[in-house]
């Protein structure tokens, strides 16, 4: 899925579909966030950040004042349309990287094959890869056949639990040195799929 089209003429951007997602995201809890706070969490410069927030303000799913950035109730629209909820989770042993997020893809289930492509998604943009969980036949698995399920029951509970996967959702956790990365891999990740 394509949030923002690259430019045909000009210096291509330095961010990607995944830091416009978060951008949105970040600010759907209604706080309101200033571009240089906004562009450190998101994990990309002032100059990407003054261009993501001149899209969304474009698409009018932003407002922008001088007590900060907020988002519209076309921009809440927009994010609740999207199949995608991120997740705080930490997966001990099974995701690369000193920190992680994961998302949840909402339907995603059967457009996961192996989970190489969502790990390939993550370490393109420079994290230490993805690691995709799904339910099949019942059983919580990072494909192709590792059952959690047996292999580590109190994290597969703890997914189920927390998280409440579906037998149609995948589960991707992006791993990565910082908290941006980690998050711009699952996301990534994650709009692969759609």
């Amino acid at each position: 899925m394509k949030i923002i089209d690259e430019p045909q003429f000009g210096p291509m951007f330095r961010f990607n579909d995944a830091n416009v997602y978060w951008s949105l995201h970040l600010l759907s809890d209604g706080r309101r966030m200033g571009r240089k706070r906004l562009a450190d969490e998101v994990g990309v410069g002032e100059g990407s950040m003054r261009r993501i927030i001149d899209t969304l303000k474009e698409w009018d799913f932003i407002n922008i004042k001088q007590t900060g950035i907020t988002i519209t109730k076309a921009g809440i629209s927009f994010l609740e349309q999207l199949p995608l909820r991120p997740v705080n989770i930490f997966v001990e042993g099974s995701v690369a990287g000193a920190c992680q997020q994961g998302v949840l893809v909402l339907g995603g289930a059967d457009k996961v094959v192996n989970g190489m492509e969502q790990r390939d998604a993550g370490i393109k943009v420079g994290a230490d890869g993805c690691t995709t969980i799904v339910i099949r036949d019942g059983v919580l698995m990072i494909p192709p056949d590792w059952n959690m399920d047996e292999k580590t029951p109190e994290l597969a509970y703890k997914i189920r639990k927390e998280i409440g996967m579906t037998q149609s959702d995948a589960l991707i956790i992006g791993g990565g040195e910082t908290q941006a990365l980690a998050t711009e891999a699952a996301i990534t990740a994650a709009l692969l799929m759609f």
